[in-house]
C-alpha cells in the first residue's frame, strides 16, 4: 500500500514547488529560495510534517534576526546539512553517531563543536554541543547544499508547527522573509526528533518524527487506556493488547493551540489504530491543562479517571521500556524539575521504591521554599539564594548568586523566606542544578529550560577527570532527606579560593553522581532491591548519567537508562498508561 507517499511521483501531477513572493515553479522556486537563503533572507520551508523556518547557519546577522523575530531567547536552533562528510567540518563525529545520523529516522544528534568553525556562534550560544541532522525529504535533499542551515519548527513560540499553506502565510509573515512551498497536504504534524549519545547508544531528548507512533511492546496485557501526559513536552499514549504507542512530540500544554492539535492528533491515532479506551490516566497536578481535559474527557465518555503521581510514571515508563516484568520491583531516582508530590510540595528529587501499581518514597533531596514559585525557575539566582537561606548560609556580596540579585529584590526574597510568602516547598533536582550554576557565575536568569544546567554541563565535561566529589548529609529518617548544605559551603570555599569554574562544575556533577549511588545503597540495604532506573529530565544530562551509572555499576546495581522514550515528561505519557493499566487491571478484578 503506498497511501498518501509516493515514492515516484509523476512528472505532470506533482508535487509542485513554488516560491512566494515572486511566484516561481518548480526549479526556479528552488533556485529562488537558495539565491534568498545565501542572501542572509529567512525562509519558511514547507515540509512533510509541518514547516520550517530557516536561514544560513554561518550568517551571524541572519540567525540573530531569525533568533529575534521568534522569541527563542538563548535556546539553540538544530542545523541541517548535506552529508555526514560536511557534520565532521563543525563537530566531532563518533562511530555510533555517525550511525543515528544516517539511519532512516534521521533525528537531530547533539554533537561536541569542533573549535573555530565557521558556523554562528548564535546557533548554540554557550553550548559545547551542536544539533546536526541530515536531509530526510525530497525538498532538503534538493535545498541543502555546502552552506548548513538552520532549521527550526515554524512557528511562534508555545504554538504548535504551521502545516498548511495559507496558514503559513499567514501567522509566519512576521517570522519569514520569503516562503518555499509545494501543493502536498501535510496531514500529520511531526516535528524533528533529538538524540544524544550516551555509552554508544540513544538517549531520546525529544520522540517524533522517525520514531513516533512505533509501539513499545509492554511487558503486559490488560485494558486499553488513554494516558494524556505532564504539561511540559507533551506527549499521549494509547495502548491495545501488548502494545503502547506514544505520539509525536505535541509541545507544551499551555494554551488553546496546542490543545487543538493535541485532539487532532488523538483523533488521528485513535482512528489509525482502532483504539477505544477504557480508562483515561493524567497527572496529579490539578492546574495541567492535560489534566483538566483528561477529566472533561473522562466525565463525558463515562470512564473512570485514573490519577498517577508524576515521578512514579516516571519510573514506570523506564520499566515499561525495558519489558519489566509485571510484579517487577526497582530503586527509581528520579530527577526532574517540577512534579506534584502525595504531599503537596513540589518533588524532584526522589529516590522511590517502585513497581507498576505501586511506590514507596525511600528518600528525596531536602525540601527547600521556591520564593515565588516559577520566577525562581527564571532568575536561578532566586534559588541559589533560597538554597543558601536553608543552609544558614550568609548571603555575602563576593558570591555570584548574591551580586546577579538587586538589593531591594534581596529584601522582598529576604522576607519571603522569613514568612514563607508565597514559596512553596520543592525537593526539586532541577532547581539544585540551577542553584549551582547562579552560584558559579554561569547562568543567573533563563530564556528556556535547564539552560544554566545545560551551560554547566558543557563547562564540566572539561574537568571531570581531575575532579573529586564533596560531601553531601544524608539525614537517618524514613524516608531519609540529602541536604547539600555541606556541598554549597565547598563550592562557596572552591570561589573564594578562586578555584576554576570548570573544576567546580566537575566536583558539583561528582558530588551528585556518588550522593545517587549512595542514596541506592540505603535503599537496597532496606529493601534488597538490586535494580536501580534512573530516569526524569535531569538525566539528559549525559555527564552526569555515565558518572552516576559508573558509580552505581561498582556497587553491583543492575542499571537501568532510557533508550526508547525520553527520560522527561515526553516519556511520561507511556509511564502513565503502564501503570494506569496496572491500577484498571486492579479496578476490573472482582473481589473475593
Amino acid at each position: 500500500r503506498r497511501f498518501h507517499a509516493q515514492p515516484t511521483a509523476c512528472a505532470d501531477c506533482g508535487p509542485h514547488l513554488f516560491f512566494h513572493p515572486g511566484g516561481e515553479k518548480g526549479d526556479d522556486a528552488l533556485a529562488a529560495a537558495q539565491h534568498g537563503l545565501a542572501a542572509g533572507r529567512i525562509v519558511a520551508i514547507k515540509g512533510i510534517g509541518g514547516f520550517h523556518l530557516s536561514c544560513d547557519a554561518s550568517n551571524d546577522a541572519a540567525v540573530n534576526e531569525l533568533r529575534r523575530r521568534k522569541g527563542r531567547g538563548g535556546k539553540p536552533f538544530a542545523v541541517m546539512a548535506c552529508d555526514l562528510d560536511a557534520v565532521r567540518r563543525y563537530a566531532h563525529v563518533n562511530e555510533d553517531e555517525a550511525r543515528v545520523l544516517c539511519g532512516r529516522e534521521r533525528p537531530i544528534v547533539l554533537l561536541d563543536r569542533l573549535a573555530n568553525v565557521a558556523l554562528s556562534e548564535s546557533v548554540a550560544p554557550g553550548q559545547a554541543q551542536l544539533g546536526f541532522f541530515l536531509p530526510y525529504s525530497p525538498v532538503h535533499h534538493l535545498l541543502v547544499g555546502e552552506r548548513p542551515l538552520v532549521m527550526t519548527s515554524g512557528n511562534r513560540s508555545e504554538e504548535p508547527i504551521v502545516r498548511e499553506n495559507a496558514e503559513a502565510l499567514d501567522r509566519l509573515s512576521a517570522l519569514a522573509d520569503a516562503f518555499l512551498l509545494h501543493n502536498r497536504d501535510i496531514h500529520v504534524v511531526c516535528d524533528d526528533s533529538v538524540v544524544r549519545i550516551a555509552s554508544g547508544r540513544e538517549l531520546p531528548i525529544r520522540r517524533s518524527r522517525g520514531y513516533a507512533p512505533m509501539p513499545v511492546r509492554l511487558p503486559f496485557a490488560g485494558p486499553s487506556v488513554l494516558a494524556v501526559g505532564g504539561e511540559l513536552k507533551a506527549t499521549f499514549c494509547v495502548t491495545k493488547g501488548t502494545r503502547a504507542y506514544l505520539s509525536q512530540h505535541i509541545g507544551d500544554m499551555e494554551n488553546l493551540e496546542t490543545l487543538q492539535a493535541f485532539e487532532r492528533a488523538l483523533a488521528q491515532m485513535r482512528r489509525l489504530f482502532r483504539i477505544d479506551p477504557e480508562a483515561v490516566v493524567c497527572d496529579l497536578h490539578p492546574g495541567y491543562l492535560s489534566t483538566r481535559w483528561a477529566q472533561e474527557f473522562a466525565a463525558s465518555s463515562g470512564l473512570p479517571l485514573i490519577q498517577i503521581q508524576h515521578h512514579h510514571a516516571h519510573a514506570a515508563s523506564l520499566m515499561a521500556e525495558h519489558g519489566e516484568p509485571p510484579d517487577a520491583q526497582i530503586i527509581a531516582v528520579t530527577f526532574d524539575g517540577t512534579g506534584l508530590g502525595t504531599d503537596g510540595a513540589i518533588w524532584g528529587g526522589e529516590i522511590l521504591a517502585t513497581g507498576y501499581g505501586s511506590f514507596e518514597r525511600l528518600g528525596h533531596l531536602s525540601y527547600v521554599p521556591l520564593p515565588g514559585g516559577d520566577a525562581a525557575i527564571k532568575r536561578p539566582y532566586r534559588t541559589a539564594l533560597a538554597h543558601l537561606y536553608a543552609a544558614g548560609i550568609e548571603w555575602k556580596d563576593d558570591l555570584p548568586c548574591v551580586q546577579a540579585c538587586p538589593e531591594p529584590e534581596r529584601k522582598i526574597l529576604n522576607r519571603q523566606l522569613t514568612q514563607r510568602l508565597n514559596s512553596p516547598s520543592t525537593s526539586s533536582a532541577g532547581r539544585l542544578f540551577d542553584a549551582a550554576a547562579s552560584l558559579l557565575g554561569i547562568r543567573h536568569e533563563v530564556t528556556y529550560e535547564a539552560q544554566g544546567a545545560m551551560e554547566m554541563e558543557a563547562l564540566a565535561r572539561r574537568s571531570i577527570d581531575a575532579a573529586e566529589p564533596y560531601g553531601f548529609q544524608i539525614d537517618e529518617q524514613e524516608p531519609f532527606t540529602c541536604n547539600p548544605a555541606p556541598l554549597w559551603k565547598n563550592l562557596i570555599e572552591g570561589i573564594r579560593q578562586r578555584i576554576a569554574t570548570p573544576i567546580l562544575a566537575a566536583r558539583f556533577h561528582q558530588t551528585i553522581a556518588h550522593l545517587i549511588a549512595e542514596c541506592c545503597l540505603k535503599a537496597r540495604a532496606r529493601t534488597g532491591l538490586n535494580t536501580v532506573g534512573l530516569t526524569g529530565g535531569v538525566f539528559q544530562n549525559v555527564l552526569l548519567l555515565d558518572l552516576a551509572q559508573t558509580a552505581l555499576n561498582k556497587e553491583g546495581f543492575r542499571v537501568l537508562t532510557h533508550r526508547i522514550v525520553p527520560p522527561n515528561d515526553g516519556g511520561l505519557a507511556l509511564g502513565q498508561a503502564a501503570a494506569g493499566r496496572a491500577y484498571a487491571s486492579k479496578m476490573q478484578r472482582p473481589s473475593s
